[in-house]
């Protein structure tokens, strides 16, 4: 190992042993009374509301809500509720410093498989991000690979960032894909090859389930032990290789892998940015029937925000992408989440990743009211934005009935803020998964402390 990497490596170290989350706690039963309550589902904030949460659920939030005997009462005057953020598309639990190639499993660019990667295998709920996320108030995510050898990057997982040892709620929950320029490269150098090696893969792993059956031997409840969204490690699929197409370019497990994909039980996040590419994922419905897509950035979406509402297929935009910093984004503008909304698209805020932290979410969300408000240009009014960074999200990503709103029945993910949470000035104070209240320390609290007032020690600064 080189010197520098063993520095960094050593660092980084230091900085996951600031972080480590406390053992699993029971769900609470409280009310927070006085505050201004915001669902989550599009609707306008609520002053004066009540948020009651018992057994790890969302019993009840709004105007005029009882309080039942006998359970915690917390004070929210001055504060505002919101459910938990919801980070759609992201890196958390793979990376804890990007810079450490061994503290890196977002990508595996000397992988001999690429759609059948399954990221949960990699999600560690003492990475750094997850800690310092909570903290900005971030309850649920979904964790993507990114692509290093191939336009397929492999399996997503949902997950929640509970200060405990078992962050994925589901693993294999999509496939995604890069396209665009950047699959064009993977791809071989142009969209032509891009385009080209997705329909020959989703048509390969269709022939492939035609020829060993393996969606009749998942079934619609298979062992989580699995090589895609349900199917099964058993014996019998080691009878499968009878199905391989002789001209096959995919391995048996990748192949598998995309199976659940081309019927339909698991969706396919497409990454693009232009109009025109979007178009061609669009008529991937055409050609395959059964499939779940969903779009990923679509930073030129307003200008097929028809076609998009059209298809019904929904869109993870970048909130602020306005710069022609690429050819596949020279029509890039702040109005394109509030042009595609208007036009019937269901849009979610996505793509977090490196600079673009998921605690960055609500100050996207804010900017987006605030476009709404200059002339001539089209924004998100409140409940809009903040249902962009949690419901729809929720929503587009599977876990609607779950998670992403304080409806009754959902699960009591709460955040309480000190303030506007789309308001840069304002920050949680109190944050709920499941009911469960969670730590606000993480290595960077750690550090604001120890070097807010320094002293000298026994040991050498970087160890005390």
């Amino acid at each position: 190992m080189k010197p520098r990497t063993l520095i960094s490596s050593l660092a980084a170290l230091l900085a996951a042993s600031a972080s480590i989350p406390v053992l699993a706690q029971q769900a609470q039963d409280f009310a927070i009374t006085n505050a201004t309550v915001a669902i989550g589902d599009g609707s306008a904030p609520i002053q004066g509301g009540t948020v009651v949460v018992r057994g790890g659920k969302i019993v009840a939030a709004g105007a005029g809500v009882a309080v039942p005997a006998g359970i915690q009462v917390i004070d929210g005057t001055g504060k505002w509720v919101t459910p938990g953020l919801v980070s759609a598309v992201t890196d958390l639990g793979l990376v804890d410093v990007g810079a450490v190639d061994e503290s890196n499993d977002e990508y595996a660019p000397k992988a001999g498989f690429n759609a059948a990667l399954d990221v949960s295998a990699a999600i560690d709920p003492d990475a750094t991000p997850i800690g310092i996320s909570r903290a900005g108030g971030v309850t649920r995510a979904a964790v993507a690979p990114v692509a290093a050898n191939a336009i397929f990057a492999g399996q997503g997982a949902i997950i929640d960032l509970g200060a405990d040892a078992n962050p994925v709620n589901r693993p294999r929950a999509f496939q995604f894909v890069e396209l665009g320029e950047r699959g064009a490269d993977l791809a071989g150098g142009s969209r032509v090859a891009a385009q080209t090696v997705l329909r020959n893969a989703l048509r390969e792993a269709a022939d492939f389930d035609r020829r060993a059956g393996i969606s009749k031997i998942g079934g619609a409840k298979a062992s989580p032990t699995s090589t895609g969204d349900d199917i099964p490690l058993d014996p019998r699929m080691a009878q499968t290789v009878q199905g391989r197409a002789d001209d096959g370019l995919l391995t048996r497990f990748d192949a598998a892998a995309l199976v659940p994909v081309v019927s339909g039980r698991q969706p396919l996040y497409v990454h693009v940015e232009r109009a025109a590419d979007i178009r061609q994922v669009l008529r991937l419905k055409s050609e395959f029937p059964a499939i779940k897509l969903v779009i990923v950035g679509a930073a030129e979406g307003w200008r097929v925000a028809r076609d998009i509402a059209a298809a019904g297929v929904p869109v993870l935009a970048s909130a602020i992408t306005d710069l022609p910093g690429r050819f596949e984004t020279l029509a890039a503008t702040q109005s394109n989440v509030g042009r595609m909304q208007a036009a019937g698209v269901k849009v979610g805020l996505g793509g977090f990743y490196d600079n673009d932290q998921p605690r960055y979410a609500p100050q996207y969300a804010g900017n987006l009211v605030a476009v709404g408000r200059l002339p001539g240009a089209s924004g998100l009014t409140w409940g809009q934005a903040l249902a962009a960074i949690t419901s729809v999200p929720a929503d587009i990503i599977g876990e609607g009935s779950r998670f992403g709103s304080l409806k009754p029945g959902l699960a009591g993910d709460v955040v309480i803020w000190d303030g506007d949470p789309l308001e840069l000035s304002s920050g949680p104070v109190d944050i709920y998964i499941d009911g469960v209240k969670q730590s606000m320390v993480n290595h960077q609290t750690r550090l604001r402390d120890r070097y807010r007032n320094p002293q000298e020690g026994s040991l050498p600064k970087a160890y005390q």
